[in-house]
């Protein structure tokens, strides 16, 4: 009975683990919206992107160097890690710095909130995606986007006929490219994680420093402040190359689906590092729908991880 049991138990302890760095990506990509706020007033945002990606890159390199693992030479990998560094960074970071702009922070946040939507929709019509989509995760992603409207409050979703619908849309396409970005990355579930997230943040780089230098060239911007620095520093090291680390693990162990649902968390861990950090109110629908969020997520990510014990990297 004994020989039995211990996969069972092997497994439970596996998902829980899985689930504990869901919490902890959500958190870290939750706290960079705090650091974005230091670091935006003086260092404008193709910059921002481009040192956070660089920082990134270099040190996931060092990493997979001091761990004995070679990066890929084949071009077809490469040319993969391109479009995964342009759907899972640069673009969407692009989109997102130009869309905030032109609306409301707690609209942007809830439109940001909507990939495990597109990664529902996207199983649906194409099949694509390891976990099986059943009723229940389908309830999961509803409570899930319901629970972050009412933690970010109603009212965020009052400039909706209002705001710019360009900016509205570039939010949606953000969040669109990650969707994306995880069911692209399955492709590389025979890498490890570290190689992966290296390979794409390399990419990412590549594609951000020109941007950066032709349409903003830092070289002429005045030395920014101490903070934002530090700022910029702690999104490319902790939210940028530890946040990657996670995130490709979660890709192979909960799926595109189970990872996307992290957004949910990430709007929750917002608001309530606002709430400690910026001495903003917390309201009782804002615990409920952190509720609602919390209840969604484990209707999304348990039962498909549940049904197998998770691949690790």
């Amino acid at each position: 009975m004994r020989t039995q049991a211990q996969p069972t138990t092997s497994g439970q302890t596996t998902l829980v683990v899985e689930i504990g760095l869901l919490l902890l990506l959500s958190l870290i990509w939750g706290s960079s919206f705090t650091l974005i706020k230091v670091a935006i007033p003086t260092i404008p945002p193709f910059t921002m992107v481009a040192a956070r990606v660089t920082i990134a890159a270099v040190l996931l390199i060092l990493v997979a160097a001091t761990q004995r693992y070679a990066l890929p030479r084949r071009g077809s990998v490469w040319a993969a890690f391109v479009v995964q560094g342009l759907l899972q960074s640069a673009l969407p970071f692009t989109l997102i710095s130009w869309g905030e702009a032109h609306i409301a922070s707690g609209l942007a946040g809830v439109l940001n909130a909507t990939p495990p939507m597109f990664v529902l929709a996207i199983a649906v019509m194409t099949g694509h995606g390891r976990q099986a989509i059943g009723g229940r995760k389908i309830v999961g992603v509803v409570l899930g986007l319901a629970g972050v409207a009412l933690t970010m409050g109603i009212d965020a979703l009052s400039g909706i006929g209002t705001a710019s619908p360009l900016a509205q849309m570039a939010v949606l396409g953000a969040s669109l490219c990650y969707a994306l970005a995880p069911i692209w990355g399955q492709r590389f579930s025979g890498l490890p994680a570290i190689v992966t997230a290296a390979g794409a943040m390399s990419c990412a780089a590549v594609l951000m420093l020109p941007t950066a230098a032709a349409l903003e060239q830092p070289w002429r911007l005045a030395q920014p402040p101490a903070p934002a620095i530090a700022a910029v520093i702690a999104l490319g090291v902790v939210c940028t190359a530890l946040a990657m680390v996670i995130y490709f693990r979660l890709i192979h162990t909960l799926g595109p689906l189970g990872t996307t649902s992290g957004s949910y968390l990430r709007a929750g861990f917002a608001v309530a590092l606002g709430t400690v950090w910026l001495g903003e109110r917390f309201t009782q629908s804002s615990l409920v729908g952190m509720l609602l969020i919390l209840a969604g997520v484990v209707a999304v990510t348990v039962p498909g991880a549940a049904t197998r014990a998770p691949s690790r990297n």
